[in-house]
């Protein structure tokens, strides 16, 4: 008897790919906070978006990327949670936040090595990728925003434990990275940095 393998959700960032266009932030925000397009994520200087800006190293050069949370396997938000709120979806590998458990204490945002959680600044609850809009659509089968917005086609999600899927595919036809693979944290973001 042959055991399916569990499923495991991610994101692929393209930045051979990507134009700088914005359009995945913009449309985090209107999907997630819509209440909140008047406003600004201040630590990040743009929209309230689950996607933010960063410059890396390459090849001794800055590049500009765009990182969200990496659904890491070994979450460090999770583990610094005092009440559970935090915790990695068993179906679908997910890091996932439970608002009913939340405080608001602020530690899984300080505890990210990436820099991708933020709090709301209505709620005073911290937020991350993926948040409620997308992952409605996502429940039904559908890409979250970021993805199926993007002009270039710089993004892709999907179950990397399935060969046949795209972002499988992508990975395996690709040279990807990952961001910050000496902190441990297993994460889920794959960054393609070249074909």
């Amino acid at each position: 008897m042959s055991t399916k393998e569990q499923k495991k959700l991610a994101h692929l960032f393209d930045a051979t790919q990507c134009v700088g266009c914005s359009a995945c932030i913009i449309a985090c925000a209107q999907t997630n906070y819509p209440d909140l397009l008047e406003g600004e994520n201040t630590g990040w200087g743009s929209l309230p978006a689950n996607i933010r800006r960063a410059t890396v190293e390459q090849s001794r050069r800055p590049v500009q990327i765009l990182v969200q949370c990496q659904q890491c396997e070994d979450a460090p938000c999770v583990k610094v949670c005092p009440f559970g709120a935090n915790v990695v979806d068993p179906e679908t590998g997910m890091v996932k936040t439970d608002p009913s458990r939340c405080v608001g204490c602020g530690y899984c945002v300080t505890a990210c090595p990436y820099d991708v959680r933020w709090m709301h600044p209505v709620s005073g609850l911290p937020v991350k990728c993926m948040g409620e809009g997308c992952e409605e659509l996502v429940r039904r089968g559908e890409a979250p925003a970021c993805v199926s917005v993007c002009p270039v086609h710089a993004r892709s999600f999907g179950d990397i434990n399935n060969a046949d899927s795209e972002i499988s595919r992508r990975i395996a036809s690709s040279r990807c990275e990952k961001i910050l693979p000496q902190k441990g944290t297993k994460p889920n973001f794959f960054v393609v940095v070249s074909k």
